[in-house]
């Protein structure tokens, strides 16, 4: 196997490093030679994250974009180091974590350092008074998980990517979880945190309940995906493990009647610590052995806590959903949905039938959303090529929802698989935008999203980018990403 012998996607633009000998022994001073590689087999390893559309490229022979060079640091002194040789050198820097983001966000367009967190992977203390633990960014989402399963506590962040995903990505990106309703988002679970900035500066957030001391600049760095920063470690909330837990769920006749049992809930003040709604299509998909689902839209909820609390709250959804015509399916979708939750073969398997898939999830407030899911529906199947468009909603608030569409579709023959993918998102996104939302719930913006920008974030926009010049004058860490779109940028299909 040779690099040679495969298409590079992104090429036109790489920066070219003149002296690489040179560039890996200093390299090696910084972080030792075992943990600095350009083999060809590691750079390969990492030339894409899991963004659907190069799962399309990989199985035609080609490699969507080369790193020059894998290194591993240790510390957040080595990566200090590591930022200020890639300054004197004008060489990029890409975070790469567990590589399980769908946008293109850990992407080397440009080429340069990939720099994998992966051996800053300690849980270094759980403060059961205040109920937090602290751990470094690299600590995988299931051995973290685990890990407080077994001393009696749950982190609360469930991601689908649990598996194949780690703290410091889930912060890059502002991740959401499957219990999100009942624990929060990620950006509500972080206390404190430490990351080294673009130039080499390591500076901290410490720990605290709260203040008043000013701008919450630590925020900014929630959901920069490795542009503004490199997270090295965090300070998590945590919860005593659920004492209970109801199961319930409930078909509706029509969409519209689920969302409105579901807001009621809410409004409520009740918070499962799970909702999930499922389009008639992706009911049918995954609820189809339920008989009291056929043809309808699925709602699942899953309530827990302290007894007394789970008790009521299960009370509630059930009359909730009652009043507003659902019928009640039991507790088997619920012991379904757990069982199936962390499978993603629904898309992955596209591509081998030829196929352009993907999944968009967006952010929307309740007025309008029964409106917005239609359009969407009806606007992306008139896209020439698009064989199947289906909706679950994933997250709730009791002021808006995250919905989640999937695509899929065969590019017709005047259109490469990229302006077939393009004109889909660009679809969808069109759609939302114009109708008030955000483009982007949970997986971030990355390359796929970063040319709608400017209309999601408006003149605030220019602020932003400002921002990331302040901090970062030679757009050393992770270029390509947010605040420039390389949609157009040495792109082949």
């Amino acid at each position: 196997m040779n690099i040679e012998n495969f298409e590079l996607i992104y090429k036109d633009n790489r920066v070219i490093i003149e002296n690489k000998p040179k560039i890996k022994e200093k390299l090696s001073k910084i972080v030792g030679n075992a943990n600095v590689s350009d083999n060809e087999i590691d750079i390969m390893a990492y030339n894409k994250d899991t963004t659907l559309l190069a799962f399309n490229w990989t199985l035609e022979g080609k490699l969507t974009a080369l790193p020059d060079f894998i290194v591993w640091p240790e510390t957040p002194e080595q990566i200090s180091s590591i930022l200020k040789l890639a300054n004197e050198e004008g060489i990029p820097v890409i975070p790469f974590s567990e590589g399980s983001g769908a946008v293109g966000g850990a992407i080397a367009i440009y080429g340069g350092i990939i720099l994998d967190m992966k051996k800053f992977n300690k849980i270094l203390e759980i403060n059961d008074k205040d109920l937090t633990v602290t751990v470094e960014a690299g600590t995988n989402g299931m051995n973290l998980e685990r890990y407080l399963n077994a001393k009696g506590y749950t982190g609360g962040h469930i991601p689908q990517s649990l598996y194949t995903s780690s703290v410091g990505g889930w912060i890059a990106h502002r991740a959401a979880g499957q219990f999100s309703s009942k624990y929060g988002k990620i950006e509500d679970i972080v206390m404190g945190m430490e990351l080294v900035l673009p130039q080499g500066d390591i500076i901290k957030f410490k720990t605290i309940a709260r203040a008043s001391t000013g701008p919450q600049l630590d925020k900014l760095f929630i959901g920069n995906e490795g542009t503004l920063g490199i997270v090295t470690k965090a300070t998590l909330k945590i919860w005593p493990f659920p004492e209970k837990r109801a199961l319930i769920s409930y078909a509706f006749t029509t969409f519209e009647d689920s969302l409105e049992a579901t807001r009621q809930i809410l409004r409520q003040q009740i918070y499962p610590a799970v909702i999930r709604i499922y389009d008639a299509d992706e009911t049918y998909r995954h609820f189809g052995h339920i008989e009291n689902a056929k043809n309808k839209v699925m709602v699942v909820f899953v309530c827990e806590g302290v007894k007394k609390l789970v008790d009521l709250e299960a009370i509630i959804t059930r009359e909730t959903c009652e009043k507003n015509n659902g019928i009640d399916c039991g507790e088997e979708p619920v012991n379904h949905w757990f069982e199936t939750r962390f499978r993603v073969t629904e898309t992955s398997f596209a591509p081998t039938l030829k196929m352009v898939a993907d999944t968009i999830e967006i952010g929307f407030l309740w007025d309008n959303a029964a409106n917005m899911y239609h359009s969407v529906l009806e606007t992306t199947k008139k896209v020439k090529g698009v064989i199947m468009m289906t909706a679950h909603i994933s997250h709730f608030y009791p002021n808006g929802i995250g919905f989640y569409f999937t695509f899929a579709g065969i590019p017709p023959e005047e259109k490469t698989d990229l302006e077939f993918y393009q004109e889909v998102w660009n679809t969808v996104v069109k759609v939302v935008e114009d109708a008030g939302g955000s483009f982007s719930h949970h997986h971030g913006v990355g390359i796929t999203r970063s040319h709608w920008m400017p209309v999601e974030w408006g003149k605030a926009f220019e602020t932003l980018k400002s921002i990331k010049k302040l901090l970062d004058p030679n757009n050393i860490l992770n270029p390509g990403k947010i605040y420039e779109s390389p949609w157009d940028e040495g792109m082949e299909s």
